[in-house]
């Protein structure tokens, strides 16, 4: 992405409205790629499924909504949000319409394959950065990638929605709903939406580009911390209606409503970790994160009791993961060069999916049915998050260099 000369008035005159749309189209988009976990349970009983196979479908939208990020942030660089949004969300619809046709028909492998095309709606958040970050100046950049970000609550929305919808209006009417909704905001998005002035098309071919992206230091540096940050959301978002029924026996709405409130924290913790990255640097915040991410793990290990403990415990695991998903990308905005923001936040994007794509199956493949233990999957959590927060404090040893506004 590059930038043209405008003044602080012209961004300052679009950057409310813009921002709004942009969080309204990841936030749709968002409870379509998350659209498959909540009703997770539902699945694996009219299916027939094991807890690996469970796993498996309640992941497979995260491949295509991480790898397709490295693309859409790209084209993003070329084409602007206000095209790429609407296109996206178009694209998504027909999916969620199919899943719910492999449900009723109950097949496994079809469920599969339209859950990797759904996944397509996971990419709109290479695409929402980019276009926040043209329209806000350097020190405000924390501030509007935190409220972007906090349009992942479309996961909460889902989680919370999703199973009564079904119980309300049923299986297929619920889908089509939810596709309806991302024809209307699409439609919404390209009348109201507005690349911002301090945006030009960056011409230059995509491989290249990306190449350009992959070479910088910054790139890998915050693909590792977003796995273990917003990977580490996605994955609770995605297993934890699962893990609540097998660890404490909680029925498909009392699973969706918990994970709904892990979301809802994480969501409102994004924002405030990139205001905090912005006063505080985002070093600091991201080790707080990732430091405190491995105790709560720890933690969870022992299966704290209902209902204020366990409760406590989770919504203080989102927290983590949200302050470290907002501190991240505000990372990224301050050190990036500025017309390679498309392709870094795709290459960092798609780690943080990534990292929310293997959870799920190592905690359906180590699950202990006997004795209803997920202790080694947690453990493995605990090193990861451990490794995230020594790195974050060693293994970085310059801080992020501000742009100055233009």
């Amino acid at each position: 992405m590059t930038t043209a000369t405008s003044t602080p008035a012209d961004l300052r005159s679009g950057q409310t409205l813009n921002l709004a749309l942009a969080t309204l189209a990841f936030c749709i988009s968002f409870w379509a790629w998350n659209l498959i976990a909540p009703l997770g349970v539902r699945y694996a009983e009219v299916l027939h499924l094991s807890s690996t196979q469970k796993s498996v479908l309640v992941a497979i939208p995260i491949i295509v909504g991480s790898v397709g990020r490295i693309l859409t942030g790209a084209l993003t660089d070329r084409y602007g949000g206000r095209l790429m949004f609407p296109v996206l969300l178009i694209a998504t619809a027909p999916f969620v319409v199919l899943v719910a046709v492999a449900g009723e028909v109950g097949s496994y492998p079809m469920m599969l394959v339209v859950g990797f095309f759904l996944g397509i709606s996971g990419t709109t958040f290479a695409v929402g950065i980019p276009f926040v970050n043209a329209w806000y100046q350097p020190s405000k950049r924390g501030f509007a990638t935190g409220i972007f970000g906090a349009g992942m609550g479309g996961t909460a929305l889902s989680a919370f929605f999703t199973p009564r919808f079904v119980s309300w209006f049923g299986y297929v009417t619920t889908h089509v709903i939810v596709a309806a909704g991302l024809v209307v905001v699409a439609v919404i998005v390209w009348m109201f939406m507005h690349d911002s002035p301090a945006w030009q098309p960056n011409r230059a071919a995509v491989t290249p580009k990306l190449i350009a992206a992959a070479k910088l230091p910054i790139t890998w540096q915050m693909s590792f911390l977003y796995a273990a940050t917003f990977g580490g959301f996605v994955a609770f978002s995605t297993y934890l209606p699962t893990y609540l029924k097998d660890i404490y026996d909680f029925d498909l709405q009392a699973a969706g409503t918990r994970t709904a409130g892990f979301a809802v924290a994480a969501v409102i913790a994004r924002p405030i970790g990139g205001v905090l990255s912005d006063r505080f640097g985002p070093k600091l915040i991201t080790f707080i994160s990732c430091a405190g991410a491995a105790v709560l793990a720890i933690w969870m290990i022992t299966e704290p009791p209902l209902e204020f403990l366990a409760g406590l415990d989770f919504v203080l695991m989102a927290v983590c993961m949200g302050l470290g998903s907002g501190s991240v990308f505000t990372w990224v905005a301050q050190s990036a060069p500025t017309e390679r923001v498309g392709s870094v936040t795709g290459i960092v994007g798609a780690a943080g999916g990534l990292g929310g794509f293997f959870p799920p199956m190592v905690m359906g493949a180590t699950y202990n049915a006997e004795e209803h233990s997920y202790t080694v999957g947690l453990a493995l959590l605990v090193v990861f998050a451990t490794g995230a927060a020594v790195f974050t404090l060693l293994g970085i040893k310059r801080g992020p260099v501000r742009e100055h506004a233009t």
